[in-house]
């Protein structure tokens, strides 16, 4: 029986108060990858920002439970330290840090092969520039993926991982995530709005957060593939 990683039970958060998510339930086990969709501001973000722990989204109800064990309370690093690690849809600039160094701290000195993965990303050059300082929308993707990585966590959240790269770079960047999810069974929650990045990540399930709740748990090319036709007023039929 795999084991349970991520564990929402009935997660109310509020951002500036306001609720953005009302009662959702959602498990993730060792080796599945989990697709969320949802329109723009739907609360997506919110829930990837609330399971890091960032202190502006407040839980309010409910708990979120990480191999058993309730991380609410904890803070970012502790949670990451724990083996959750997160591509950010907006990562900061950070000047005066240069990339290598966030990568040193982020595989606390590991057995890590930075120049073949820097390589397979095509960020090789960036390695000795400033945090995001000048990277393109692209650029920043490939070097939140590489941090990930470097990282190493069981559970990986990522924020629409193909927002702002190229089709080349999404075909790229859809590989490594997909082998680097697979390997040593991982688990994945991936929000995405095209879908382009299931052309190379193969997902097990997806569901729709829409008015406060997850709907539609399936197949996440064949929501993909309603939400084309008949948009998200379907998935608003279908209880996940």
């Amino acid at each position: 029986m795999k084991e349970t990683l991520l564990e929402i039970k009935d997660l109310h958060i509020k951002v500036g108060g306001k609720e953005v998510i009302g009662g959702i339930n959602l498990r993730v086990c060792q080796g599945d990858i989990m697709v969320l969709l949802g329109q723009n501001g739907s609360g997506k973000t919110s829930l990837i920002m609330t399971i890091m722990g960032f202190p502006a989204y407040e839980v309010t109800r409910g708990d979120i439970l990480f191999k058993g064990k309730s991380i609410l309370g904890l803070a970012i690093d502790k949670r990451a330290n724990l083996g959750i690690g997160a591509l950010f849809q907006r990562p900061p600039t950070v000047r005066g840090v240069k990339l290598r160094q966030i990568l040193d701290i982020a595989s606390h000195k590991k057995d890590f092969a930075l120049d073949r993965i820097a390589e397979s990303l095509a960020m090789t050059d960036f390695l000795d520039r400033d945090l995001n300082l000048g990277f393109s929308g692209g650029e920043m993707k490939r070097s939140e993926l590489l941090q990930v990585i470097a990282q190493d966590p069981q559970l990986v959240l990522l924020d629409e991982p193909e927002s702002g790269v190229d089709l080349e770079n999404v075909a790229t960047m859809g590989k490594i995530i997909d082998d680097f999810l697979k390997d040593q069974d991982r688990a994945g929650l991936i929000i995405t709005h095209t879908g382009y990045i299931l052309d190379y990540v193969e997902a097990d399930l997806g569901c729709v957060l829409s008015d406060n709740k997850l709907h539609c748990l399936k197949d996440p090319k064949k929501i993909i593939g309603d939400i084309r036709k008949f948009g998200y007023e379907k998935c608003l039929t279908c209880k996940g």
